[in-house]
């Protein structure tokens, strides 16, 4: 019989154990969560308010900057912690939430990606038919599938795993709970578990990727029959943005979690994760919304009513 223990922590052993770095990065997770978290929030106040971007690619937009403003938050705030005090336990039960709202919320992110090429393509591809195509029942159904696939993603995930037996060290070589590290320090056979999880986001991943590199696809072949103008133009970089924040996003994403846990490397997963759990969040609203006419048309607005207002009360 196996010697196992009931285990009721974890160690996250963070980014680095030098004394001397933990302060310059708690400054540095410190103005990037605040970043992320003024950008993404700052997104959804702006679409909410303004009835001009109450329409099918802001919706999405809105639902993209809740998840991306989710997943930041159920990592970084116990890694700022982690560098400020030198507290790095988290208990069992803490490992699981974590776990479970960032796979949830990172998977939602995934299928709400996919939603939101078909939604461009519609646009570029067919805008005689584009408010017959993307109606609201279609956007909030769009949307509740991304969120019911999430969160059923990450109930298996978690049901799954903590289900393991941990029966040897509960050093988690990473700076928060990620699946592949955890599966690690697990004892149990867990090779056909591991398969159908790696089978699971490899469906996930590459279903959405398909359906963006579809939509991509027909809205160059498209472009490509546009006359050159500010049609094309617009049509060219609205492609660009997403396809950047695609290519980041999916690049991690394949690369930390569709491949067996025996070839990972803990170091590079930690600079890897990164970009996925902490970057990336940040850069999307940059990348889809701020770089967007109508968005910062909206924000002006905002800051033209601010300056009014001030200078009536004074």
């Amino acid at each position: 019989m196996e010697n196992s223990t009931e285990m009721t922590e974890f160690i996250l052993l963070g980014l680095t154990n030098a004394p001397e770095l933990q302060g310059p990065l708690f400054a540095v997770f410190t103005i990037i969560y605040l970043i992320t978290i003024c950008g993404n929030l700052g997104v959804i106040v702006l679409i909410l308010l303004d009835s001009r971007l109450h329409t099918p690619m802001y919706f999405f937009l809105c639902n993209l900057s809740l998840m991306d403003f989710g997943y930041s938050s159920a990592v970084t705030p116990k890694v700022m912690a982690g560098f400020l005090t030198g507290d790095k336990v988290i208990s069992y039960n803490a490992c699981a939430a974590q776990m479970f709202f960032f796979v949830g919320f990172a998977t939602v992110e995934n299928f709400l990606m996919a939603s939101m090429a078909y939604d461009r393509c519609a646009a570029v591809c067919k805008p005689l038919h584009y408010t017959t195509t993307m109606t609201t029942s279609v956007c909030v159904q769009l949307a509740v599938a991304s969120y019911v696939c999430g969160f059923l993603n990450a109930s298996f995930h978690i049901g799954y795993i903590f289900s393991l037996s941990f029966c040897s060290s509960h050093m988690v070589h990473h700076f928060f709970c990620d699946v592949p590290v955890v599966m690690a320090l697990s004892c149990s056979d867990k090779h056909i578990g591991e398969m159908i999880l790696v089978f699971m986001e490899s469906f996930n991943v590459f279903f959405a990727l398909l359906v963006i590199l579809i939509s991509y696809l027909f809205i160059f072949i498209t472009i490509l029959k546009m006359h050159p103008g500010q049609g094309h133009q617009k049509a060219l970089s609205t492609c660009a943005s997403h396809l950047t924040a695609v290519s980041i996003f999916y690049g991690t994403v394949i690369f930390m979690y569709l491949q067996p846990s025996s070839s990972h490397s803990m170091d590079t997963d930690k600079i890897t994760s990164v970009f996925y759990a902490i970057a990336i969040p940040m850069l999307n609203p940059l990348v889809y919304s701020l770089r967007n006419k109508d968005v910062r048309g909206a924000f002006l607005k905002v800051i033209e009513k601010a300056k009014f207002s001030l200078g009536l009360r004074f």
